[in-house]
């Protein structure tokens, strides 16, 4: 009995082949269904992470020690703000509603960075928050200015730039606490201990444990392994923490000479995937606060929509004149 032989789409090796020369899809190209889908997922959750990111951040604008600190948290949580509309206007390109992708995440069907399901009790936690979270994704996102899809890559262009500015301002509050009072030492010591394993944890499952990376890899959508990104990380961070004269919370880490690297200890993935789960302890809070906001907005939505409906009434009446 002769053998099936599964017959190759030349569409689908044209387009592997342009991948693998670094070009870049545009919307208007053809792309494997699985590509898409792929892209949509992660650009998605990419926004809601920014629109959840939001709220940590915000509960502190009116607590902000300073004048100067509540005008630049206040431009920054701003800042998040725009980053999810680029996104999602980036997965609009790929045909997703942005009705739908709202939806997903007021009905908890979406999935958004873990990272943003932790407390943020002491002003050092915004501090933490600028250094360590915006530090992580500044790590795993400017790979993505290179991404394979063109409207992603130019989105992120913007959003690293910004993103680059959030992390210096944290690490300057870190700076002022590290350098001022004991009880302030204290407070930053305590941020960084309670932020450090969860930024670990911003990079996805290890390589082997992680079902989309290899995929995702091989279409140039991410450049650069889980592992190989929480790695840049810890090697560029570790110095910063010395600088600041804080502490890393692992007692597993150390120089690797040999290997020109940090080793660092375990990652408690047991809490990832509870958080990932809705477990974590601000998972409930966060979805409740998403979808007040969203319930409350309804007029602004409303009004907008209506005051559209007249203008595109007008300039129709206009043109048949």
């Amino acid at each position: 009995m002769s053998e099936t032989v599964k017959q190759i789409d030349p569409r689908e090796a044209a387009f592997q082949a342009h991948l693998d020369a670094d070009g870049k899809i545009e919307p208007k190209d053809w792309m494997p269904e699985a590509y898409r889908k792929t892209l949509v997922r992660q650009i998605s959750q990419h926004a809601h992470s920014e629109i959840i990111g939001m709220q940590p951040e915000g509960n502190w604008i009116t607590r902000a020690p300073s004048l100067r600190r509540k005008v630049a948290l206040i431009a920054k949580v701003q800042d998040e703000a725009g980053h999810g509309l680029y996104l999602y206007s980036a997965a609009e390109t790929l045909g997703a509603s942005r009705d739908d992708m709202v939806d997903a995440l007021i009905e908890g069907k979406a999935k958004y960075s873990t990272i943003f399901n932790y407390p943020t009790p002491t002003w050092a936690d915004i501090g933490a928050i600028g250094w360590l979270v915006d530090g992580a994704a500044i790590t795993n996102q400017v790979p993505l200015c290179r991404t394979s899809y063109g409207p992603y890559a130019r989105a992120m262009v913007r959003v690293c730039k910004e993103e680059s500015f959030h992390q210096r301002q944290g690490y300057e509050i870190m700076l002022q606490l590290a350098r001022g009072s004991a009880e302030q030492k204290k407070m930053a010591q305590e941020a960084l201990n309670r932020w450090w394993w969860p930024c670990l944890m911003m990079f996805g499952p290890s390589d082997a444990d992680s079902p989309n990376s290899a995929q995702s890899m091989a279409w140039r959508i991410k450049r650069h392994s889980n592992d190989e990104l929480r790695q840049r990380f810890v090697d560029q961070t570790v110095p910063q923490a010395e600088f600041l004269g804080l502490t890393i919370p692992d007692p597993d880490l150390k120089w690797n000479e040999e290997k020109g690297r940090y080793d660092f200890g375990a990652i408690p993935w047991e809490e990832f995937y509870a958080v990932l789960k809705g477990n974590g302890p601000c998972n409930r809070q966060r979805a409740a606060a998403r979808r007040k906001a969203h319930e409350e907005g309804a007029w602004v939505r409303e009004a907008a929509l209506a005051h559209a409906e007249k203008r595109a009434a007008k300039a129709a009446a206009a043109a048949a004149a």
